[in-house]
């Protein structure tokens, strides 16, 4: 049973650091195995361990149209780092005064002054302050200041090919589950609670559990064989939709669940969508008929899937 994690926004609200403690720095989108590894190490230095992140990203502060879609939402970040065992996650709020804020003050204030730093994970390419003006070199002279250690992690590579959050993007946006999959060493999953929709699912005869997005950005579309993780620890295979539902105009991208076999209420509940394979593309139909029948063809596909007895061993089923 690990630990439940929890998230601090500013640096003198976690508490039993008055002795120092081992921190890396990272956005941490996905939870890749090698932001694992990351963090795994940092866990391991006999200091308690803090994980710094940022929200929003840096660039979705700076340039929100051009960053990349999300792996992973704040929430669905912290529950992967829990599962690592992870106690202290601070995601700092990204504002303007954070974003000016110059390396020496970062390193002061933030590491030294708030975390009692004593050892300080980070890329390679780290770059820090305001205007990015603090590299690894200025990190490792700072750190030697102010008594605390610079370590650099090394890449994690999987058949050769650095694992990565790009990459990952990548992956998912081609159907590549598997690959991503062993890219994180768990499938990949959207976190959500549902709420009424328009009933069109349930007029169609596939009643659906809806999961706003709130304007996310999904890494990928289509149609997907799912299991449906409960609060209380279920799991239900499903067909899910995720993307913008041309056939009905649909504006705003969402992920609609069927429950394959007897849905219980889900209203109100937080699920976690784990995406185990992709059945089709999203595409726009001639009508509701066509989408029907469709519908129909890929739940008949998503069962196919779950009978397989590779997917059932993989997956505990």
């Amino acid at each position: 049973m690990h630990n439940k994690i929890r998230i601090y926004t500013r640096p003198e609200q976690i508490p039993g650091l008055e002795h120092g403690s081992a921190v890396t720095i990272g956005n941490f989108d996905g939870v890749h195995l090698g932001h694992q590894t990351i963090v795994r190490r940092a866990m391991a230095q006999g200091l308690p361990a803090v994980v710094m992140t940022f929200e929003p990203h840096p660039r979705e502060f700076f340039d929100p149209a051009r960053a990349p879609a999300r792996l992973s939402s704040l929430r669905e970040k912290a529950a992967a780092l829990e599962t690592l065992g992870l106690e202290r996650l601070l995601c700092l709020p990204f504002r303007r005064q954070l974003a000016e804020l110059s390396p020496e003050d970062f390193v002061s204030r933030i590491l030294v002054q708030g975390l009692h730093a004593r050892w300080v994970l980070v890329g390679h390419d780290f770059r820090f302050g305001g205007q990015r003006r603090g590299d690894l070199a200025l990190l490792e002279r700072l750190g030697a200041r102010h008594g605390f250690q610079v370590a650099v992690t090394p890449p994690v590579c999987l058949d050769g090919e650095r694992i990565s959050s790009t990459g990952l993007r990548q992956h998912l946006a081609a159907g590549e589950l598997a690959r991503a999959e062993r890219e994180l060493g768990r499938p990949y999953a959207i976190c959500g609670r549902v709420v009424h929709g328009d009933k069109r699912g349930r007029a169609l005869g596939f009643p659906t559990a809806n999961l706003p997005l709130y304007g996310r950005k999904p890494v990928m579309t289509g149609v997907f064989a799912v299991l449906a993780e409960t609060s209380d620890g279920r799991r239900l295979p499903a067909v899910a939709n995720l993307g913008t539902r041309p056939t009905v105009d649909g504006a705003r991208a969402v992920l609609e669940v069927h429950v394959l076999d007897g849905a219980p209420d889900l209203y109100g509940q937080r699920l976690f969508v784990h995406f185990l394979c992709k059945i089709r593309a999203e595409r726009r139909f001639s009508g509701l008929d066509e989408l029907k029948n469709q519908i129909a063809r890929d739940v008949q596909e998503a069962r196919a899937l779950f009978q397989s007895p590779a997917l059932r061993q993989n997956h505990g089923l």
